[in-house]
């Protein structure tokens, strides 16, 4: 059987190279920060904030907690890496296990690689860990109704509309409605949604 953490998942989407895998804490500091500056206007209007005011940690903070957090299973913390540089995250939070079984999905995606299928691509070979090694029932991801650009993303990868969820979670400074998109073991047919997603494209 497959690991559930650490792992590296990798797939060829069109010519591409799509992998996910932890993050190093030596290895990509610089990257990250260069990449993070990057695109600091482009992520903004969409990164999660506290209500409590900024929290501020170093990169190397940021790992160790996050992979603290892996360990417990209470996470999936993944770097995105486009034929082999950085290109965002991908995280499973939120991991509840006993008769739930189930997390949500949260992710960025550097501007420079938007518009080539690679989010929608990252997204369903996190579900299909999900769902295989990781054995969940269920997966969700929670957008902003004004941001286009992810919900083409729930509906390439067919996920079920949930509805509004009013002031959800703390997004750029300010508490926001968000649609909630779920898929489930069984909706997937026994088909993986990477492979489920190459035919919708092919």
């Amino acid at each position: 059987m497959a690991s559930v953490w650490p792992v590296r998942l990798e797939q060829d989407w069109n010519g591409t190279r799509v992998v996910l895998r932890p993050l190093r804490s030596r290895a990509d500091k610089r990257e990250f920060m260069t990449l993070r500056e990057a695109n600091a206007a482009w992520t903004r209007p969409w990164d999660s904030t506290s209500p409590k005011g900024p929290r501020i940690v170093s990169f190397g903070e940021l790992v160790r907690e996050q992979n603290q957090e892996a360990r417990h299973g209470r996470m999936l913390p993944f770097a995105v890496e486009v034929d082999g540089r950085l290109g965002g995250q991908m995280h499973l939070f939120g991991i509840s296990r006993g008769a739930l079984l189930s997390g949500a999905a949260g992710y960025w995606i550097s501007q420079r690689f938007a518009g080539r299928g690679i989010t929608p691509c990252a997204l369903a070979m996190l579900i299909d860990h999900a769902f295989g090694p990781c054995g969940l029932h269920r997966v969700e991801v929670n957008i902003r109704p004004d941001n286009a650009r992810s919900l083409r993303v729930a509906a390439k990868l067919g996920l079920r509309d949930e509805g509004i969820r009013e002031r959800y979670l703390h997004i750029d400074g300010a508490w926001h409605d968000h649609r909630s998109f779920a898929i489930t073991a069984e909706e997937t047919g026994g088909v993986s949604l990477v492979e489920r997603l190459r035919a919708t494209v092919s």
